[in-house]
């Protein structure tokens, strides 16, 4: 299915989120930003919109790896980076979120943007996520979530559930209901309390969150305890 959308995938990302998706990225590199030297990894990078903002945070100094289990995506995310990155390209890796090919405690961020939710198991994808996070370092979820206001609320439901997947479906050319999966993966999943509280049981302290643009997205950061102690794996 996502490969099915990968061509058109950024400009659908603008068209429907009216561009607001790249204020949210920015949001995020600056919330949580690197620090010297130490990599960083985006996982479900999809066409590497998060890991080149942190390459840009990093201004090009900071290693940074992007990995997708979605070759199409990657293929688009290296053509799309290559000519900006050239002094320190960003790499791109074919691999599943739930078992990534790095050893553990190595990277000081590790970051995913509205991939969480399409890992099979979000807590195997979390814990994953810190194993390979160093004993300090930050692990940040970008996803979306439910608005709050009830007005608001009515009109983006609207908007989320009807017009959305229409536009999605009609540019994409999807055959496999791409854009019909995104508002139904977004209502079964926990956002805000519920999210924040998931990430704590899978092992990361100091869980913090915050919603942006009305709660449409909600960007969520935690620490792994400097103690913390993953076996490592090559």
């Amino acid at each position: 299915m996502f490969g099915e959308i990968a061509g058109r995938y950024d400009l659908l990302n603008r068209v429907l989120s009216f561009g607001v998706d790249v204020y949210w990225r920015w949001r995020t590199v600056r919330k949580v930003s690197p620090v010297g030297e130490a990599p960083v990894l985006d996982v479900c990078t999809g066409t590497g919109d998060l890991a080149l903002a942190y390459w840009k945070r990093g201004e090009g100094k900071v290693p940074v790896i992007g990995s997708d289990f979605t070759h199409q995506m990657l293929v688009r995310a290296a053509a799309k980076t290559s000519k900006r990155t050239a002094s320190l390209p960003i790499q791109f890796v074919e691999a599943d979120a739930q078992q990534l090919p790095f050893q553990s405690n190595l990277f000081q961020i590790v970051s995913v943007a509205f991939g969480l939710r399409n890992i099979a198991d979000t807590q195997a994808g979390l814990r994953e996520m810190l194993r390979v996070c160093r004993p300090g370092g930050k692990v940040v979820v970008l996803e979306f979530s439910e608005p709050q206001s009830r007005l608001f609320g009515m009109i983006y439901r609207f908007y989320f559930k009807h017009i959305l997947p229409r536009i999605g479906q009609l540019v994409s050319g999807s055959r496999l209901d791409a854009y019909h999966y995104l508002p139904e993966s977004v209502g079964e999943f926990p956002c805000g309390e519920k999210l924040a509280n998931v990430m704590q049981e899978c092992g990361l302290t100091e869980v913090e969150f915050r919603p942006l643009t009305f709660g449409i997205a909600t960007l969520y950061w935690g620490t792994k305890a400097p103690s913390a102690i993953a076996s490592n794996r090559a």
